[in-house]
Formats: structure tokens, C-alpha cells, sequence
């Protein structure tokens, strides 16, 4: 039962038992032992030992390192994606393309390092900054951890990987990967655990800690960490996302891209439309919502990762019974459900699109309600659609369809957000790009091309001839 990587070995976990299960039909997938107070300490002891050894190694020898997990990766894409969509719910088509992401990463960060963080520059060198912490989502157990590993590992940093207490085999298996690759000891450790574990790793000595989750929980590290400014914090959180859609597009084109954005991968992704925004007349916008509805009746939601399946099951009966509630609550505020979200199935933990018209309903919270909820907001004038969009605490994405150039400068030019997308989905994002968003949505650009700011730190070098000559500001010279 040995579930923990410590300094290059598999260890059983000395604290409580947890298991995962597979949202399909909520059977067990991993029970094993979390970690134990002593045995985080350890992990962070191991990375401290083997850090130096792994910064001094150097670039290329790190870097053959790196590409052989990739190719690692390559290997067992079909095992890996298997694992994610068994543990996740996920289809295994996009079990397939986040393994296929991993692997991506490895070249990316490369580019990254060098373009942004190479020691190419004269009076100009980086250095790891020792370390790193990794806490990982549920929703992408594999490629949004990796967007940390890979440039920290790149930079010379040691690491304590705590995935998700939902998704442990997916990363226990990750880290198998890792160890196949030839990664030495000390130099990736893994701990399983819940939320204990969690704050028992961000108590302990370390350099930094790479996050990417909800808000709430990125608000209670960063208060943790108040105090401790020599502590990098790297927080990826979520976002209330406004998709404008502009009532003379093609309804149906509309249609599609609505679904792509608000529904993939059951809503379980930090960039997923949760508030669309239609703007345009009366007839218009009800084009929209019949084209919506008639295209959601079509999805094909199954429960057991089925290839043909646009999505399926949402990650825990938590998750589902914290979503109904919020269609609730959004209904109570005066909403009305075009589309009524309801669960699938006598088993697991399938959800059917929901869409509330929150037109001229009271005012809904800004939260990020992470599944298939939609909120439906209906305004005849493109700059209250704007305004509208950009009333959140949040700013991670926003999108807008619209074949309207001067709408599309507009948007470009007013919208909060640090990831925005015009007539494409909002759900996604290139990893060749800077990620992540403003306000409440977190700092330092997590996970994609700006990973590399803040794996290394930068440090600059002033040289100069050595003289015995020495002279003084006021041009009064001597010779000692």
C-alpha cells in the first residue's frame, strides 16, 4: 500500500486512509495512507538535500531528463489517459489530448527558459530558487501539476508534489513516470493527503509554493503565508467568466461555440464561460437561447468516459449536490431555468446542462460555480454587455463572438481579463502563451510560457578590472 514518494522511495502513508473513486459510477479507484506530519517534513528534508546537487548538475543534463519523461509519456499516453479518464470522468478523448499537453510542455518550457530566463545575457544569470511546493487540481491531474514541475525541475529547483486527494493515482502514476525517466532521488517527491497535508507542506521551510486551484483556497495560502514575503506564492485560481455573444451572428455558429465554451469537460475548467452576456433585440437573443437549448438536448453525456461523449460525470457527489444548490440559489434571486440542471443516472455523478436567465433577477454572487451552470443575461447595448463582463472580482477569461471589427477593438481594449478569445471557445488556452488572470484570479501567470519568471530568479553581475588605482566620487585619487 505504498503510496508516498520520499527521497526516491515508495512508502506507505502513516496518516488516515482516503480513497478516490470514479465518478462514473462511485466506485472505488485508490484507497491508501495520507502522509503524516513527519512524514511532509521528510519530503521537504529530501528535496532540501538533493537541490544542490540538482541546480549544479546543469541545463542539458536536467533537460535529457526532462525529454525522457517526455518520451516516457509517449509510451504510456494510453495508460496515463486510461488512469486520468478513470479517475476523473473525463471522455478518454480528452483524457488523450491532456496527456498529449504533458508531453508538449517539455519543448515549451524550453523556449520559455531560454527566451525569458537563459543566462545568454552579458551581467545577467538565473538561479532556481530551491524548494518548490506543487498543489495540484482535480481537473487536470496531469497537464496543470506538470506546468509547474517541468520549468521548476528545468531551473534547477527540487520539488514536494501534493496532487489533489481526488485524483492520487493519477499522480501517484505520474510520478512513477518520473522515476523511469532516470530522475534522481530527492528531486521529485510525492505526498497524498487532504487538506492536513496541505497545510502541514505550507508550513514547512520552503522556497515557494506553486498552486493552482479555487479561490478560496489560494486566499487561505496567501493569508497562511502573510509574514513571509521570501516565500515565492504562485497562485492559477478560477473565475466567473463573461461570454459576450453579439445578436446578428449566426445563431446556431452561436450555438456551438457557447456549448464549447460553458460545457466542456462537464464545466470543470477555470476558463469555462459562466455568465453569457447577449446583446442585440429581443428576437435576436431568443434565436440564441432556442439554437442553445436544441444543441444541449443533442450532447451526448455519458457516464463512463464513452468516446463519443462530449462530457461526463462531475468529480464528487460534493461537487454535484454544491451545484444544484447554486441552480437553487440562482433560481430564489428570480432566475428562470431555461435548462434545468439535474442529475443523470441512479449512480455516479452525471450533471445535464443547466442555463438560468438572470435577466432582471436579483443580483447573483460572484462565484465561480465550477460545472455545467450557466447564467443568461440579456442587454440590448454592446457597452452595458461590457460593463456587465467586467463586474467580477475576477478576471481570468472572457470571450466574444462578434463579426463586428469595432466590437472586437472595443473588447480587446476594455475587457479585465488576462485570457480572452474572440469567436473561438474560452474553454482553453495555449500553453505557448502567458495563463492566468487579474483580481481574484491570481498572480505571476501560473503554469504556461511565463512559468519560467518565476521558477528562476534573476541575478545581475557588475564586473570590472582589478587596480590598485582608486578614486573617490570627488575625483580625490590615492595610492595605497
Amino acid at each position: 500500500m505504498m503510496s508516498l514518494l520520499i527521497n526516491g522511495q515508495w512508502l506507505a502513508g502513516e496518516g488516515p486512509e482516503f480513497e478516490s473513486l470514479n465518478p462514473a459510477d462511485a466506485t472505488p479507484v485508490w484507497r491508501k495512507a495520507s502522509a503524516s506530519a513527519a512524514q511532509v517534513a521528510a519530503a521537504v528534508a529530501a528535496a532540501r538535500t538533493a537541490q544542490p546537487a540538482w541546480a549544479a548538475l546543469g541545463f542539458e543534463p536536467r533537460l535529457q531528463i526532462l525529454q525522457a519523461f517526455a518520451t516516457q509519456l509517449q509510451q504510456q499516453q494510453e495508460a496515463l489517459a486510461g488512469t486520468i479518464s478513470l479517475e476523473t470522468g473525463k471522455p478518454h478523448w480528452e483524457a488523450l489530448t491532456e496527456v498529449s499537453a504533458m508531453i508538449n510542455k517539455v519543448d515549451i518550457s524550453i523556449r520559455a527558459y531560454q527566451q525569458r530566463t537563459g543566462n545568454n545575457q552579458p551581467g545577467l544569470q538565473h538561479h532556481a530558487h530551491g524548494v518548490m511546493a506543487v498543489f495540484g487540481p482535480y481537473n487536470f491531474p496531469g497537464h496543470l501539476p506538470n506546468g509547474h514541475i517541468v520549468p521548476a525541475l528545468l531551473a534547477g529547483n527540487t520539488l514536494v508534489f501534493k496532487p489533489s486527494e481526488e485524483t492520487p493515482l493519477c499522480a501517484e502514476k505520474t510520478a512513477e513516470l518520473w522515476q523511469a525517466a532516470g530522475l534522481p532521488a530527492g528531486v521529485l517527491n510525492l505526498l497524498q493527503g487532504g487538506r492536513e497535508v496541505g497545510e502541514a507542506l505550507a508550513q514547512q521551510p520552503i522556497d515557494g509554493l506553486l498552486f493552482t486551484g479555487s479561490s478560496n483556497t489560494g486566499r487561505l495560502l496567501h493569508q497562511q503565508f502573510g509574514g513571509r514575503p521570501e516565500v515565492l506564492l504562485a497562485l492559477e485560481m478560477g473565475g466567473n467568466n463573461p461570454l459576450i455573444v453579439d445578436g446578428n451572428v449566426h445563431a446556431q455558429h452561436a450555438a456551438e461555440l457557447i456549448v464549447r465554451s460553458a460545457f466542456i469537460s462537464a464545466g470543470q475548467r477555470c476558463t469555462c464561460a459562466r455568465r453569457l452576456i447577449l446583446t442585440g433585440t429581443a428576437a435576436q437573443c431568443d434565436a440564441i437561447v432556442k439554437a442553445l437549448q436544441g444543441l444541449c438536448a443533442r450532447l451526448i453525456l455519458q457516464p463512463k468516459g464513452d468516446e463519443q461523449a462530449f462530457y461526463g460525470p462531475l468529480i464528487s457527489a460534493r461537487a454535484q449536490q454544491q451545484l444544484l444548490a447554486a441552480q437553487q440559489q440562482l433560481i430564489s434571486l428570480g432566475g428562470k431555468a431555461l435548462l434545468s440542471m439535474s442529475a443523470l443516472g441512479s449512480a455516479g455523478f452525471l450533471l445535464s446542462p443547466g442555463l438560468i436567465d438572470m435577466t432582471g433577477a436579483q443580483p447573483a454572487p460572484d462565484e465561480e460555480w465550477f460545472g455545467p451552470l450557466l447564467q443568461l443575461y440579456r442587454t440590448p447595448h454592446f457597452d452595458d454587455a461590457i460593463r456587465l463582463a467586467n463586474n467580477s472580482r475576477f478576471g481570468l477569461a472572457a470571450g466574444l463572438i462578434s463579426d463586428d471589427p469595432q466590437q472586437q477593438q472595443q473588447f480587446r481594449a476594455q475587457i479585465r481579463a488576462g485570457v480572452i478569445s474572440i469567436n473561438a471557445p474560452t474553454a482553453g488556452a495555449s500553453s505557448a502563451l502567458p495563463f492566468g488572470g487579474i483580481g481574484a484570479s491570481g498572480n505571476h501567470r501560473p503554469s504556461a510560457f511565463y512559468a519560467a519568471d518565476y521558477c528562476a530568479w534573476p541575478q545581475a553581475i557588475s564586473t570590472g578590472p582589478l587596480t590598485h588605482d582608486y578614486v573617490s566620487p570627488s575625483g580625490t585619487g590615492f595610492r595605497p
